[in-house]
């Protein structure tokens, strides 16, 4: 069953046509236009999430969050609003981190986890296994998600290192009490494995 969504942000240039976040997302953190973008998409989720609700359907949202946004000192101001003003439960946020972002100031990144966990969002970290964690900050991160990457999860069933990372994380979430998500599994194979 859905139990929850991830929101996908995409430009449909008037010129260029669809264009995914690999296409603009650089741009906008490059110019800060990144912090509004996230705004923007913060709200909309929420704002679907409501409409979700409105319509029975109890969804959590996924939203990544860039480097500049996560340390933009307002999200934590922002966010709590925007739940109360779409009646939306905060564990239905889900906000996604990349380990390299954590890794990159861990006691700032430690800072603002706790602060976001304190809202009652869920956070989880994003494409994991790409980025060069620690541990030892990861056990101590307020997380509740590993999602893993999709470039072990392609491999699964074909290469016995990639089954072995895997297998190893599953394992890692497990003892540290944390859900998994596996990114792109689009088999019955890669699911079942």
């Amino acid at each position: 069953r859905i139990v929850g969504v991830e929101a996908l942000a995409r430009w449909n240039h008037p010129r260029h046509g669809l264009l995914g976040p690999e296409e603009f997302v650089p741009i906008a953190e490059q110019t800060g236009l990144i912090v509004p973008l996230t705004r923007w998409v913060l709200a909309a989720a929420m704002r679907q999430c409501r409409a979700w609700q409105e319509q029975g359907y109890e969804l959590s949202v996924a939203v990544n969050l860039s480097a500049r946004s996560f340390l933009d000192t307002q999200l934590a101001v922002e966010i709590p609003a925007l739940l109360e003003r779409y009646d939306v439960a905060p564990a239905r946020l889900e906000l996604e981190l990349t380990e390299s972002m954590l890794m990159h100031d861990p006691q700032r990144a430690q800072a603002t986890l706790e602060r976001l966990h304190r809202i009652g969002v869920t956070l989880a970290v994003d494409d994991f296994g790409t980025g060069y964690s620690s541990l030892a900050h990861l056990r101590r991160f307020p997380v509740s998600i590993l999602k893993i990457d999709r470039s072990f999860v392609d491999g699964i069933a074909d290469d016995p290192d990639d089954g072995e990372i895997v297998r190893a994380v599953v394992g890692m979430a497990e003892a540290l009490g944390l859900a998994l998500v596996a990114e792109g599994v689009e088999t019955e194979q890669q699911r079942s494995l």
